[in-house]
């Protein structure tokens, strides 16, 4: 499949150009489409930027706070806060690499920088369930004495930081379709959960002193942890891995191409994600001999975009006098 260099073209020359060669390729960036990804953008980098701010300044006034009280309390959560600080400083990176413009080696630019992002931010999370649980094993048998006190005062503050961070996130970012932000996002939840988890505990210590609750509410929040990074982490994987879009069926796209008038096979068809938000196409079209092989194209770039929102498209138009050899993929 041959591959166009859309610098110094103007878009009438590119357009012939691409026509000519049996190709249409349409940036999902480009045209009118570009106010509303850099908006999204905008909003997404103020979204994480407020949040590892509320973050950072609450994982610093424990840290500063556990050394001037001596509580090992405030020192052990003050650490978990600065796992969840670099993950949203790493996402935020992610995102400023994300915009940098295409280049020679790299021709898709640094999108996929945020899908990495997510996996290590999934595997993060992981990691740190596989740390509570570990640590609620070796306390429920022999539970120490826990201040329940000072650790519901703390785990108030923890859940209103992370709130704050939530709601940041919720208002101004895509957590829904950007698998980077929703990684962040999962990060936060999963430290208001476990400042929800150490309210209760603390109360029925505080009122039965029953230290086994401790452990036992942090099995049930390390859970929870696990249960969300599983879905980022199968996602992101998925993407890497050039997988079809989850919400796309290649089979539906293959019926409606040929439905087109004219397309008498459809073969070599791809679908995938190069970021969240940004699918790509290519596929080689088989059509009758003589027919309009450019009103066919138009149609099938139009059809790909309309039905299946897939702006990043490349197809090859094929007669029965073009012949290669069968693509390994």
């Amino acid at each position: 499949m041959n591959n166009h260099n859309h610098q110094g073209h103007t878009h009438e020359h590119q357009a012939a150009h691409d026509q000519e060669h049996g190709h249409v390729h349409k940036d999902g960036h480009g045209h009118s489409h570009s106010g509303h990804s850099h908006s999204h953008m905008t909003h997404n980098k103020r979204g994480l930027l407020t949040a590892l701010i509320i973050t950072g300044g609450v994982m610093f006034l424990e840290f500063f706070g556990g050394l001037a009280t001596g509580s090992l309390a405030l020192l052990s959560d003050s650490g978990h806060m600065l796992s969840d600080t670099a993950s949203l400083a790493l996402s935020l990176v992610a995102m400023i690499f994300a915009v940098k413009p295409p280049s020679a080696k790299n021709s898709y630019g640094f999108h996929r920088f945020e899908i990495m992002a997510a996996l290590f931010n999934g595997v993060t999370l992981f990691v740190i369930a596989g740390f509570i649980i570990r640590e609620a094993w070796q306390r429920f048998f022999e539970p120490p004495a826990v201040a329940s006190g000072t650790m519901m005062i703390i785990a108030a503050v923890g859940l209103l930081a992370n709130l704050l961070s939530a709601w940041s996130l919720m208002r101004k970012s895509d957590t829904k379709e950007n698998i980077n932000i929703r990684s962040a996002y999962l990060h936060i939840m999963g430290d208001a959960l476990g400042s929800v988890g150490a309210l209760l505990a603390g109360l029925v210590m505080n009122l039965f002193s029953w230290y086994a609750a401790d452990p036992i509410i942090s099995v049930l929040v390390a859970l929870l942890i696990l249960r969300g990074a599983w879905g980022v982490l199968r996602q992101a994987f998925h993407i890497l891995m050039e997988g079809t879009p989850l919400a796309i069926n290649t089979n539906d796209i293959k019926e409606a191409l040929m439905s087109i008038d004219g397309v008498e096979a459809v073969h070599d068809l791809h679908v995938w994600t190069i970021t969240s938000g940004l699918d790509a196409l290519s596929g080689h079209l088989l059509i009758g001999d003589h027919k309009d092989s450019h009103s066919i194209l138009q149609q099938a770039i139009n059809l790909v975009e309309d039905k299946f929102a897939i702006q990043h498209a490349t197809l090859q138009i094929e007669d029965s006098s073009l012949k290669h050899g069968e693509l390994r993929v």
